[in-house]
Order: structure tokens, then C-alpha cells, then sequence
């Protein structure tokens, strides 16, 4: 699976956004869906969990859907199976604000590409926002 065409140039511009919705963040320390939004928490980003099965992760309440949350939403972070993407689509399109979709390290939904597309989103996929932050920034911290 590829990644999107975004350039690093590029990439490094939605670290500049700091409101990070994490779907399907998990309380499970082992997984990536717990231990990449700790990393961007503690590289001073406001991670907000979207988890329909707690109440609380990482000390931050946790969300059923992106649409709920009052805060202001600049990226959606997801860590779904491909074939769940659209209901998130759906949802977080509830949202106004939202400026970035990106789907972690391989998941990829052209469907769902699309609808941000049209909606004024840009699309990352196939890209771990630890990694890409990890390649692109370290030793300029």
C-alpha cells in the first residue's frame, strides 16, 4: 500500500495543528493506538480520545464520536480497520473546523479520501503520526 502524495514539506505543516482527535485510542499501553497519541501528548499535543467502550483514557475524557466533542477538532487520527472508515467520515464530517483526516500506518479508504476531498480535508493514509513526527523532527525538539 502506498502512501498519500503529501510532501514532507507538507506533512510537517499538520504539526502545527495541536487538536488531535485519536478514534479508536485505547487504553491498552501495548498498542499503537495508546502509545503513538502518548507520544504527541508528551510532545505537546492535546490528544482527545474517541472511544465508545470507556469513559477515560490517558486522564482525558474519552468521546463515542468525533461529533460530540466541544472542543475545537484540527485533526481526526484514526486507528480503524479500513472498512470502518466511512461511519467515521460520516461522523466527524458533523464536525466544523476538522482541516486533516489521517489514517494511521496501513489503513486506506479511497471512499472515504473522497468525501474529505469534497469536504475541504486533506487526507493522510498509510502514514503513524509518531514515525512521520519521529523522521521529521528529531533533534529539532
Amino acid at each position: 500500500m502506498d502512501t498519500d502524495p503529501h510532501t514532507d514539506e507538507e506533512i510537517k505543516e499538520f504539526y502545527n495543528l495541536k487538536n488531535i482527535a485519536v478514534v479508536g485510542m485505547s487504553k491498552n499501553e501495548e498498542k499503537p493506538s495508546h502509545f503513538v497519541p502518548k507520544y504527541l501528548v508528551k510532545n505537546g499535543y492535546n490528544i482527545i480520545p474517541v472511544n465508545p467502550t470507556t469513559e477515560e483514557i490517558l486522564e482525558r475524557k474519552s468521546y463515542k464520536l468525533v461529533s460530540e466533542i466541544k472542543e475545537d477538532v484540527d485533526i481526526v487520527d484514526v486507528f480503524r480497520k479500513s472498512e470502518d472508515i466511512i461511519p467515521v467520515v460520516d461522523d466527524l464530517l458533523k464536525k466544523k473546523g476538522i482541516k486533516v483526516i489521517w489514517l494511521q500506518k496501513g489503513i486506506f479508504n479511497q471512499h472515504a479520501g473522497e468525501l474529505a476531498k469534497k469536504n475541504g480535508i486533506d487526507f493522510v493514509y498509510n502514514r503513524c503520526m509518531l514515525e512521520e513526527h519521529q523522521r521529521l523532527f528529531s533533534g529539532k525538539r
